[in-house]
């Protein structure tokens, strides 16, 4: 069966980026113990992702490169803002330190993690931007399963495991 709209994937992959050098630099992999097992064609992984999969079937290796536009998209200048440090109140005495990522959320629910820039007395400083805005994402792994995806996968808008069924019994 091919990779198209409506079925569920169960993959491996490595992540690399680059350094302005050219360096390869690894970020993160799902292997066969722990495939990254996703609904193809409802919006769940970045589109470009999606299109290089498109049409691929169980035991073919892969392997592409986005651009940082395809990806997180490139760096905001302005997506940086100060909160107030009364915000972090409740997290009790110990305040974010720089380097950190914290959770947020916006005046609609929507949540988000935020990477702390700086600590001020009166305002923590964060960068909104996402950690991988401006990069260019390197991907290589392997198909392992593609199969129709369940009534209760599509209409939930998720895939329930690589067997359909994982924790949804």
């Amino acid at each position: 069966m091919n990779i198209n709209s409506n079925t569920v994937v169960s993959i491996t992959y490595e992540l690399h980026t680059t350094t302005p050098e050219g360096q390869q630099v690894f970020v993160e992999k799902a292997n066969e113990e722990q495939p990254l097992v996703f609904l193809y064609g409802v919006g769940m992984m970045l589109p470009k992702f999606e299109e290089h999969l498109a049409g691929l079937t169980a035991g073919d290796e892969y392997s592409f490169e986005l651009s940082a536009a395809d990806g997180y998209g490139e760096i905001d200048a302005t997506a940086h803002v100060d909160l107030p440090i009364s915000m972090f109140a409740e997290a009790g005495p110990d305040l974010p330190n720089v380097g950190d990522v914290i959770p947020l959320q916006d005046n609609q629910g929507n949540q988000f993690r935020a990477g702390v820039t700086g600590v001020h007395e009166e305002h923590i400083s964060v960068d909104l931007n996402h950690p991988m805005a401006g990069k260019n994402l390197i991907f290589a792994g392997k198909v392992l399963t593609v199969r129709e995806a369940t009534a209760d996968e599509l209409s939930h808008g998720h895939a329930h495991g690589a067997d359909g069924h994982s924790g949804h019994e």
